[in-house]
């Protein structure tokens, strides 16, 4: 995680609190989470409102004190700046040891222990660093300007567009000077700020999920050699052993109990966990400086949201059943739409399945989820007229051609990991799983 929004604070100012106790809940680019006290004390202030704009990890949500009768002092307190009450008890006393550590190591936790007197805290520029959002330094590129000449009133002094744009530098001899007047440079300012032209459209804020997808998906096809591979898959054998296990599923079920049914997902899934099994070299991922080749089966599934894409898993595939990879699967999707799930159910994964044939999609190419090695790409359905295997041309009522149903699956390969004939074997038999299902059963 990089960076977060509280969606709620479940303390409220002057609450105690004890290690263990959730302070707030954070919304992350995948689920909302606890963020979760681990010492003991009280809440003074907080410094970030639910809702308020993303955080960046290390900056500091909230004020906690060691005794509740220091709560009072911290009523205005702000970061860069002082409270307007003090601790007057406190002032004359030498700061205890605990306020003397480098203040990095405040930066890196969320929750900022106060100093016993709440006095301004400032961070000093290091090295050739300026401190300075992203936002403001393209703003001074635009407009020429220096920000080694800008004094910044940010957090920990960094420099914010605010500070750019209500700069004056300092004036240039003549010579070197260009000629400008204040109106091009309140243009220049206005041409910064108001960056969407007019038009008939809708600018919709990027969440933390969309911003985390855009840039997995761009590192994916910048930096993994992608190679594709579709074959036809015949799928009579499953819908027909699927409509059996449904009816049986049905029949076993309680009065008033809903009986799981399985899906074609349900059956693709065990599919591909048994065709890594015997291609386990597409269960790898790319390290660097090694192959990685997990001894597991943990199946990432695409689940599409309101907020964007995320992929649940399905840990250990091979092992379960197909009831129980059912059951398991609407339960992560239930929760991926509510963002309900915890990192556990969706960190992780050694390869990736999307399917989009309910949206009558026929083909497609997925692109791979880092650091995985492969993803299936399930189109939808189709009939199919082939020739007969079976054919008896001594027989009359034997017919030349039949009709079937067809799935075209492509898949997406790691070149550095997969190899051509390797990828091609995979699915070989992924296809064999599927067009003869009760293998999955031995």
């Amino acid at each position: 995680m990089e960076q977060g929004t509280v969606a709620s604070w479940e303390k409220k100012i002057g609450d105690k609190i004890s290690p263990g106790d959730a302070i707030c809940q954070v919304t992350t680019d995948k689920a909302t989470v606890a963020f979760e006290a681990t010492d003991e004390g009280y809440l003074a202030q907080i410094l970030v409102q639910a809702g308020d704009d993303i955080i960046e990890v290390g900056k500091p949500v909230a004020v906690v004190v060691e005794e509740e009768s220091d709560v009072a002092a911290f009523k205005d307190f702000k970061i860069g700046g002082t409270a307007k009450t003090p601790v007057a008890s406190k002032l004359d006393e030498p700061a205890p040891k605990k306020v003397e550590k480098d203040i990095s190591e405040q930066r890196s936790c969320g929750v900022y222990i106060a100093p016993e007197s709440p006095a301004a805290v400032n961070f000093k520029q290091t090295g050739d660093r300026v401190a300075a959002s992203p936002l403001a330094r393209v703003t001074a590129k635009n407009l020429g300007v220096e920000l080694s000449e800008i004094s910044g009133t940010g957090m920990f002094g960094s420099i914010t567009q605010a500070n750019v744009l209500s700069h004056k530098p300092a004036p240039k001899p003549a010579a070197s000077q260009p000629a400008t007047d204040a109106k091009s440079v309140e243009a220049q300012k206005r041409a910064v700020v108001d960056i969407a032209p007019t038009g008939d459209y809708v600018d919709q804020p990027l969440s933390n999920m969309r911003k985390v997808i855009a840039q997995r998906l761009t590192q994916s096809k910048q930096t993994i050699p992608h190679y594709y591979i579709t074959v036809e898959v015949e799928m009579d054998q499953i819908n027909n052993l699927r409509n059996d296990f449904n009816k049986q599923l049905a029949a076993a079920a309680g009065k008033d109990e809903k009986p799981t049914k399985l899906s074609v997902n349900d059956f693709i899934i065990k599919a591909s966990a048994a065709a890594l099994n015997k291609v386990p070299e597409v269960n790898s991922s790319w390290q660097d400086t090694a192959i990685r080749r997990y001894n597991y089966v943990d199946i990432s599934v695409a689940v599409s949201t309101d907020a964007g894409l995320i992929t649940p898993i399905i840990a250990d595939a091979d092992l379960k059943g197909l009831a129980g990879i059912s059951t398991e699967m609407k339960s992560l999707a239930g929760k991926a739409r509510t963002g309900k799930l915890v990192p556990a159910e969706y960190q992780g994964g050694t390869f990736t399945i999307s399917n989009l044939g309910m949206f009558g999609v026929d083909q497609f190419s997925a692109i791979i989820n880092p650091p995985q090695a492969a993803i299936l790409a399930i189109g939808g359905t189709s009939t199919k007229v082939l020739p007969n295997p079976k054919y008896d041309p001594s027989n009359p009522t034997s017919q030349q051609f039949k009709a079937v149903s067809v799935m075209k699956v492509t898949a997406s390969f790691d070149h550095r990991v997969v190899d051509g004939a390797v990828g091609a074997q995979f699915l070989s038999e992924f296809k064999q799983f599927c067009e003869n299902p009760t293998k999955l059963l031995l």
